[in-house]
């Protein structure tokens, strides 16, 4: 039977969803925490990726070899970086890339060393459902006029959060060919997980911040009274389309 994994970085991103589970049963690997059970009658885990890059394919290897899950969704929040992605928007990944990976001159920047691959992309069946049901989620919920992006997404053991960083972080991306939407902390390394495991993997993310001077500021309000909402909406409506 199909088990699905629903990861997070905080407890917060994920508010709602454990008071939502069935049949819950807690179970500790590696260090961490998961709930087992049952979420709009499809087998589910929760768990919480903790934050960095390192935390979060210890997590997703961790659900993979212990837990058997069969596919990971990814939910939580990113600053906006790309033109027209604003605070309130939602970003599904296309793909992901890790902006803080340099192991030139021996191989290109931001290529993963013995992979041959910049990107890693996520399942594409997955990520258009999610998509979809992040549009028809979105349409209805507040604040109006939010939007729904598709595209790349950076990782990097940062906090990005000044808008000097935010600018030479798009910029060197950019001069390697690669546009990114948003930064966060872990995507690219539940990515890679799933390319090395043969494991869909999709991941939404709601625009808390743009990345710049003010993200600090914005960050933990953001997550209690927007981010949380549109996570526990989007997965309820994932579940009915697979």
């Amino acid at each position: 039977m199909t088990v699905t994994a629903i990861l997070s970085a905080l407890a917060e991103e994920q508010q709602g969803l454990l008071e939502q589970l069935q049949q819950p049963r807690k179970v500790s690997h590696g260090g961490r925490d998961f709930w087992l059970g049952e979420l709009h009658g499809h087998r589910v885990v929760l768990g919480l990726s903790r934050i960095g890059k390192v935390a979060a394919a210890t997590t997703a290897t961790t659900l993979i070899t212990a837990l058997g899950v069969s596919r990971i969704v990814f939910t939580g929040v990113a600053g906006g970086v790309g033109a027209g992605v604003r605070v309130g928007d939602v970003v599904v990944a296309a793909e992901f890339v890790q902006h803080d990976l340099d192991a030139s001159p021996i191989f290109p920047r931001f290529e993963v060393p013995l992979y041959g691959k910049t990107c890693f992309a996520c399942d594409a069946a997955l990520t258009g459902n999610l998509f979809d049901v992040s549009r028809t989620v979105l349409a209805g919920m507040p604040p109006a006029g939010a939007k729904v992006h598709r595209g790349l997404i950076a990782s990097g053991d940062r906090f990005v959060s000044s808008a000097a960083e935010s600018s030479n972080l798009q910029q060197s991306l950019h001069n390697a060919g690669l546009d990114v939407l948003a930064v966060e902390m872990e995507g690219a390394a539940v990515a890679q997980v799933c390319f090395d495991f043969d494991v869909p993997f999709a991941a939404v993310r709601t625009i808390s911040d743009r990345a710049d001077d003010q993200a600090h500021m914005d960050f933990p309000k953001f997550i209690a009274e927007v981010a949380s909402g549109y996570a526990h909406a989007i997965i309820g409506k994932l579940f009915q389309t697979l």
